[in-house]
């Protein structure tokens, strides 16, 4: 009988020794993932961009060429985080030229190079602006380097955007692009401020709409 025992103690023990190795194991993160946890994980440059979520107006003044009379329009631009709050998307609408306009920009901050992402679409062209930046923590500024394409020659042509935030309720982004030749020249200036929503609270998350009623026997006559 004391052999039972002692048997079904070991077995016991061995059991117990075994789920507390398992456990241990969990928690031990290989290099590779701690890596992916870092690259997956929203930090503190992800809640600046959130404060830019909401609806903006935008004031764009554009020039074509260096020599060219600006141009002018006013457009809506609704900002979004997306993806578990890693990514800031901006819808922009309105008329351009007495044309329909829209724009898509994404904003990223990448955690593994510690650099700002940014791409934009829009209706006016079928390829995609890519530009890398840094943060300027003393004139609280982006300053993006990127390539768009020229569509007379077909290739890429450098420009710069700095991307500065004034406040909370209002940002300007300034863009400088490149002639052929190389010259740099202020192509376009936005201005933005911050529009109330309706729609928004004063933390810039969404309301949520109350359902409608239901409906009633005199509504169904």
């Amino acid at each position: 009988m004391k052999t039972l025992n002692k048997c079904c103690f070991i077995m016991l023990l061995t059991i117990v020794s075994s789920n507390l190795f398992a456990q241990e194991s969990k928690q031990i993160q290989t290099p590779e993932e701690k890596a992916w946890m870092t690259y997956m994980t929203p930090g503190k440059m992800h809640e600046m961009l959130a404060k830019s979520v909401g609806l903006w107006n935008e004031e764009v003044t554009m020039w074509m060429a260096p020599d060219a009379p600006p141009m002018k329009s006013t457009l809506n631009c609704m900002n979004k985080m997306i993806m578990g709050n890693r990514y800031l998307q901006g819808m922009s609408r309105g008329q351009f030229s007495g044309m329909p306009f829209e724009g898509i920009s994404t904003i990223a901050y990448d955690n593994a190079k510690n650099i700002f992402v940014s791409t934009w679409i829009d209706n006016m062209g079928t390829g995609i602006s890519y530009s890398e930046g840094k943060w300027n923590d003393a004139s609280k500024s982006i300053e993006f380097i990127g390539t768009m394409v020229d569509p007379m020659s077909g290739k890429d042509l450098k420009f710069r955007q700095v991307m500065k935030f004034k406040d909370d309720d209002n940002q300007s982004m300034e863009m400088y692009s490149t002639t052929a030749t190389g010259k740099e020249y202020k192509s376009m200036d936005i201005k933005m401020t911050r529009r109330q929503n309706p729609n928004m609270n004063n933390n810039n998350t969404v309301k949520q709409v109350p359902a409608a009623p239901p409906a009633t026997p005199d509504d169904k006559k």
